[in-house]
C-alpha cells in the first residue's frame, strides 16, 4: 500500500460531508453547479432509458456524441477535429487516469502548477508516477510561463488548467502559444484541462489545440453544461494514442454511462448555455465586489466559479479559518491547503455555485464572523 502513503484526502469533499450533516449551512465549498442542465438533457436521458438504450456502447463512446463534440469545436474554436480522435470517458477523472497511464511510466514525472486541482497529483501517485510542482502566484497571474518551465528538465509531461481551479485565471492566447512551443522544444507532452471552458467572463478562452494539433485536451459536461452527476467527459488525443486509449478503456471502464451519453447529445443548447454563463458572471461580480471589502484577493477570477481569498491578515491559517467559519458561522468554504503547498496555507477558496441570495447570506455571516474576531 506504499503508493497510497502520498495520497491526500480531497478535503473539500470531507467538508461537504460534514456541512451536509449540519442545519442552515451556506455552501460555498464545492465546485458543483447548482443550475439545472438544459431541459433537453433531462428529456434525452429519460427517453434513452425508456427506449432501452442502456447497453454498452463502444469503449470510445457513441459516435453520434463524438461527432457532436467535433462539431462543437468547429463552431467554438474554428477547429476541424476528427471524431475519430475523440474518446468519451466517465467524467474527466477517467480521462486523466487513462492519459497519465499512456504517457508516463512508473517513476516518470509530470509538471503541475501549485496551487492546482488536488486530484491531479493523486492520480499521478496512484499510477506510481511523480508530480512535480511549479510554484505560481500573482506575479505571473497564476500561470506557468516558459521561463518557469526552463527550471524543470526531467519531466515527461506538462499539464495546465485554463480556467483554473482554485484561482480562476485564464491563459491568454499568447501565453498558451508560448508555453506550448516551450513544451514542444523540450520534448514534453502537453495536457490541457479545459473543463471550465464556456465559463469565461471577460474574454474568449483559447484551446491548446489551436496552437498544437498534438496537444491532449480533456473536457467534460460537469461544469459549463451543468451535468456533474451524469459523469461524462471527453478527451481529444493524437491519432497515435487512440488505440492505446481504447484498450485501456475497454479494460478499466468498458464504456461510459450509456443513457448519460445520449443525454449529452442534447447539451449543446447555445441559448441555454449563454444563460448559464451570464448567471455565473453575475455571481462572480457580486461575490468578488463584496469579498474585496473584507479580504485581499490576489487574482480576480476570469473564469470557472471560484474566488481565491487571502486570510493571512486575520492571524490564522486557511484550515483554521475554514474550521471556525463552519462551526461558528455555518459557512462552508475550502482551505487552501487542499490545492498544494505553495503559500496555500493562508488561503481559502469560495465557490459561487449557489443562488445570489445565498451568496449574500454567506458574506453577511462571514462579515459578522470577522467582526467578532476583531473585538
Amino acid at each position: 500500500m506504499k503508493r497510497f502513503e502520498k495520497i491526500s484526502p480531497f478535503i473539500v469533499m470531507d467538508i461537504l460531508d460534514r456541512a451536509r450533516r449540519m442545519e442552515d449551512v451556506v455552501h460555498l465549498e464545492v465546485g458543483e453547479p447548482d443550475l439545472d442542465a438544459s431541459p433537453g438533457v433531462i428529456d434525452a436521458f429519460q427517453k434513452a432509458i425508456r427506449d432501452g438504450k442502456y447497453k454498452y456502447t463502444s469503449a470510445l463512446g457513441l459516435m453520434e456524441l463524438r461527432e457532436a463534440i467535433a462539431g462543437y469545436y468547429h463552431s467554438k474554436y474554428s477547429l476541424d477535429i476528427s471524431p475519430e480522435r475523440i474518446a468519451i470517458t466517465p467524467g474527466t477523472s477517467g480521462a486523466f487516469l487513462v492519459v497519465y497511464a499512456m504517457l508516463l511510466e512508473a517513476g516518470q514525472r509530470i509538471a503541475l502548477s501549485d496551487p492546482s486541482y488536488p486530484c491531479y497529483r493523486n492520480f499521478s501517485y496512484i499510477l506510481n508516477t511523480e508530480p512535480v510542482f511549479i510554484p505560481v502566484g500573482k506575479e505571473t497571474e497564476y500561470c506557468i510561463t516558459p521561463d518557469l518551465l526552463d527550471e524543470y528538465n526531467d519531466i515527461v509531461a506538462l499539464q495546465i488548467s485554463s480556467p483554473s481551479n482554485p484561482v480562476g485565471n485564464v491563459y491568454s492566447g499568447d501565453r498558451l502559444e508560448a508555453l506550448v512551443e516551450k513544451a514542444r522544444a523540450k520534448g514534453v507532452s502537453f495536457i490541457s484541462d479545459e473543463i471550465y471552458h464556456g465559463l469565461v467572463y471577460d474574454d474568449k478562452e483559447r484551446s491548446a489545440l489551436e496552437f498544437a494539433a498534438d496537444a491532449i485536451v480533456i473536457n467534460g459536461f460537469s461544469k459549463y453544461f451543468c451535468m456533474p452527476g451524469l459523469r461524462i467527459g471527453w478527451m481529444i488525443l493524437p491519432e497515435k494514442l487512440m488505440r492505446m486509449a481504447e484498450m485501456a478503456m475497454q479494460n478499466v471502464f468498458i464504456a461510459a454511462n450509456t443513457p448519460a451519453q445520449y443525454a449529452a447529445l442534447a447539451a449543446f443548447d447555445e441559448t441555454y448555455l449563454k444563460s448559464v454563463r451570464d448567471t455565473f458572471r453575475d455571481r462572480r461580480d457580486r461575490l468578488y465586489t463584496r469579498l474585496k471589502q473584507l479580504f485581499d484577493i490576489p487574482q480576480r477570477p476570469e473564469g470557472a466559479f471560484y474566488i481565491w481569498v487571502d486570510v493571512n491578515k486575520y492571524g490564522m491559517s486557511g484550515m483554521e479559518f475554514s474550521e471556525r467559519l463552519l462551526k461558528e458561522a455555518k459557512v462552508a468554504v475550502t482551505p487552501g491547503v487542499d490545492f498544494g503547498s505553495n503559500a496555500t496555507d493562508g488561503f481559502i477558496r469560495l465557490a459561487f455555485t449557489r443562488p445570489a441570495e445565498e451568496l449574500d447570506r454567506g458574506v453577511d455571516r462571514i462579515g459578522e464572523f470577522l467582526a467578532c474576531l476583531q473585538k
